[in-house]
């Protein structure tokens, strides 16, 4: 079988990303009609010829989360309906990604129920980056290629210059990827313990590890209202922190994150284009993933291997 022409769609969610994308590999964007009916019902058209292409639809499921995920759906089924021969769903932020377990009696598992749209639509194969967990590549009976957002970080890290550096886990459940950080980094290693109030409100209990004196990183998957990392800065400056960099992969920065950056207790905030974000004086540093997901989009094409773009550069 020869291979099949490439060809690169984005919804409304984050197109400057896919721009960029597009540029960072030399193909063009095609062209595809993405707007809504007079009663909010998404309308999608895609204005190419995709028989027997192999199509990437790239749209993080960001907020409007409902929306742009819908839109993603409906792409994905005109893809299919006009008979494209493979479609990869791309999705630099995967939406949903938290509700991945029953922690409670009567609540559904939507990051399932996610999967289950995607495939149903008739996407054939995910691209995405930094799962909230790594279990969910277990909801797809599809093939699911996950990046990670390291590469881009340390080659960042490498140009910074720290001297007591420790890189910090704001919460029990992103241990494993502190321990990574750290590892790669040749670093120290502390703990933050929490107890989550509410949604929006989090409590820090106490810090396991030295961190007095100290350049501290946090690092994270996901921010929203930034309760986590501020709760987190907050102890570590108690227990005598000489700086505190946060690196998220994914900012949904709200009004009330908003806020709570503006307290300084967080020197940067270190994060990726993966969602639309807008530093507006903030002291937030956005870091371009575009060449990182245009590689892979290439190597998928080509039925390659995506193992090397796990590599990392400066340490």
């Amino acid at each position: 079988m020869s291979e099949s022409r490439l060809k690169i769609f984005t919804g409304n969610s984050n197109r400057p990303l896919a721009e960029e994308i597009c540029r960072s590999i030399g193909e063009p964007l095609g062209e595809a009609t993405v707007t809504s009916f007079p009663d909010g019902e998404s309308f999608v058209k895609i204005n190419e010829n995709v028989r027997g292409q192999d199509v990437f639809i790239i749209q993080s499921t960001c907020p409007p989360t409902n929306h742009n995920l819908v839109e993603l759906l409906i792409m994905i089924d005109a893809a299919r309906r006009a008979s494209a021969q493979r479609i990869t769903a791309v999705l630099p932020f995967y939406g949903y990604a938290r509700q991945d377990r029953k922690d409670q009696p009567r609540v559904p598992i939507t990051a399932k129920l996610v999967a289950n749209l995607l495939v149903a639509a008739g996407a054939t194969r995910i691209l995405t980056m930094d799962l909230h967990s790594q279990q969910i590549q277990g909801f797809f009976d599809i093939p699911v290629d996950h990046l990670f957002a390291s590469p881009v970080f340390f080659e960042h890290f490498a140009k910074m210059k720290t001297e007591n550096l420790v890189v910090c886990s704001p919460d029990v459940g992103g241990m494993k990827m502190a321990a990574a950080y750290a590892d790669i980094m040749g670093v120290g290693l502390a703990l933050v313990a929490k107890k989550r109030k509410s949604a929006t409100k989090v409590e820090a209990i106490n810090v396991v590890g030295e961190v007095a004196g100290c350049d501290v990183l946090l690092v994270d998957d996901i921010t929203e209202t930034a309760g986590t990392l501020i709760a987190a800065a907050k102890i570590l400056r108690e227990h005598g922190a000489r700086s505190i960099r946060a690196a998220v992969s994914h900012c949904i920065l709200n009004e009330l994150a908003i806020e709570r950056l503006k307290n300084g207790l967080i020197d940067e905030l270190i994060t990726t284009n993966s969602t639309p974000v807008k530093p507006d004086g903030l002291p937030v540093t956005v870091l371009s993933i575009a060449s990182l997901l245009g590689q892979a989009i290439q190597r998928i094409n080509t039925n390659e291997s995506v193992t090397s773009l796990f590599r990392v550069k400066g340490f």
